[in-house]
């Protein structure tokens, strides 16, 4: 019953309500309907998935094209390089704070709109940073212009999620996963060459924000929504206009905005999953030990071959090259798991057990952590030739995309009635983690010395390698056990 204080106007009583509300409400024509993404033609998948990969790439980017330029920037301002540091740290902390805003946008009103205001306003910042007159500007400008980037971060996979089936997902999550490290892997040397250049270090902000502006703007004009409830609210709108019946509508037009469930859904839950569910927490942490190395590197490897091997700036990031080596042939081994996937996938009838997304970790696991000791015991004098640290990072980059990838799917089949919830506590504590490493990376292998850093590293690494083998073995049991999931599926 509606309150008595409603009222139609000019004395006019409230209508009674259709008699059946289903009959009003749009659908899909079958699941062969040419309107439903996963019908639309290869080319136009292939558009929006280079679209929205390519927007995830420039923000991996941007995240850290400025930590060649450190160096410049705080002696322009007249600050320490650990305080210039912190505008690549509260960039990647924004990556954090940005799913509770830019998660339940998705959801309300689609992809398109999210993605493509998050990516201009991220130009917008980092213009804002480039022209900087004092650290804190260039500090709280880079904070905005992450927060703003966690929208590719988070909504991509969606955008994934809404155009590829099973089938074909997981070769699309692949070529996410590889802009995520890509970026990070490539920025050392652009930014290294930039900074050392004439351009100096305002470029290595200003490059990526107009190239921000350029997917921005494609985005606005190009961008289909893929998002299915909201291409149903446009389908319900069309025959309200042609037939003027307008009790016709889509089944999201009776979802209100209700900030409390999303607080809960993105936010609270997500920090109570992390807390509760051994898989999450596990999972999650492993993958930010992961994300953050990336991180870390940044620092590393700038200290071992400018440093150690005397190298100029610029020349000195080249061994990233090795890294993203690593990362893409990392990709090529995932994907020719994918067949085999498949074929197991059709033998179940399409219905996906969680743990077999972890077959490749069982082989990543052991080769990251080996790449970590090879870098460690072989960088640290100038004696041992600089390409041999340099085929370590092949195999650190092998490890980084072969675990994350996996584990990444793992989590989304493993919680999928909760998948929004498990990604976002997923992103929130791998980005807060890999925050924090810039800020101590080069004080580590300084002050413990390449050899020692690197084992430490190289420990912890070893430490995590039975996470992915244990949960291959007892994830079925622990998932039975989740309360969470439990009381989803009595909902």
């Amino acid at each position: 019953m509606w309150s008595k204080n409603l009222s139609m106007g000019m004395g006019k009583p409230i209508p009674p309500p259709p008699s059946d509300p289903e009959d009003y409400t749009v659908e899909f024509d079958g699941p062969d309907d040419p309107l439903h993404p996963y019908n639309w033609t290869t080319s136009t998948k292939l558009f929006i998935s280079i679209l929205v990969c390519s927007g995830t790439y420039i923000v991996a980017l941007t995240s850290a094209i400025f930590s060649p330029a450190v160096k410049s920037a705080s002696k322009e301002f007249g600050v320490s390089s650990e305080v210039g540091t912190l505008a690549t740290a509260l960039y990647v902390l924004g990556f954090a704070s940005g799913p509770v805003i830019w998660a339940p946008a998705s959801e309300l009103r689609g992809r398109k709109w999210p993605l493509t205001i998050a990516m201009l306003l991220g130009g917008i910042f980092t213009i804002a940073s480039a022209v900087a007159k004092d650290i804190q500007t260039l500090i709280i400008c880079r904070f905005f212009a992450g927060l703003c980037g966690a929208s590719q971060l988070t909504v991509v996979p969606g955008v994934l999620a809404d155009i590829y089936d099973n089938t074909y997902r997981g070769v699309a999550i692949s070529v996410y996963a590889l802009t995520v490290f890509g970026g990070p892997s490539t920025a050392p040397f652009t930014g290294g060459f930039i900074a050392a250049s004439s351009l100096g270090w305002r470029w290595t902000l200003y490059i990526p924000a107009f190239l921000s502006f350029v997917n921005g703007f494609i985005s606005l004009f190009f961008l289909q929504e893929t998002y299915a409830p909201c291409i149903l609210i446009e389908k319900a709108t069309k025959i309200r206009r042609q037939t003027h019946n307008w009790a016709i509508h889509a089944r999201h037009d009776r979802v209100e905005f209700d900030l409390r469930h999303l607080v809960d859904k993105y936010f609270t839950r997500p920090l109570k999953m992390l807390v509760t569910e051994p898989i999450i927490f596990l999972v999650s942490l492993y993958m930010s030990f992961i994300y953050g190395l990336v991180y870390c590197l940044l620092g590393a490897y700038p200290y071992v071959f400018e440093e150690i091997y005397g190298m100029a700036p610029g020349v000195s990031d080249l061994p990233f090259i090795g890294l993203l080596s690593g990362q893409v042939l990392a990709i090529g081994f995932v994907l020719s798991r994918h067949a085999a996937y498949v074929k197991r996938l059709e033998k179940n009838n399409n219905v996906p057990v969680p743990e077999w997304r972890l077959t490749p970790t069982l082989l990543g696991a052991p080769i990251f952590a080996i790449g970590l000791f090879w870098f460690g015991w072989t960088a640290f004098t100038p004696k041992i030739h600089w390409a041999i640290p340099t085929v370590a990072g092949i195999f650190i980059g092998f490890g980084n995309v072969s675990v994350f990838l996996p584990c990444f799917n793992y989590l989304v089949d493993a919680y999928l009635p909760l998948a929004a919830s498990a990604v976002a506590a997923n992103i929130i504590l791998r980005s807060s983690v890999a925050a924090g490493f810039p800020l101590f990376s080069r004080q580590m292998f300084e002050n413990m010395g390449v050899q020692w850093a690197g084992t430490l590293l190289g420990c912890l690494a070893v430490i995590m390698i039975p996470v992915p083998y244990t949960f291959r073995i007892y994830g079925p049991w622990l998932r039975r056990k989740s309360k969470l999931l439990e009381g989803q599926e009595k909902s």
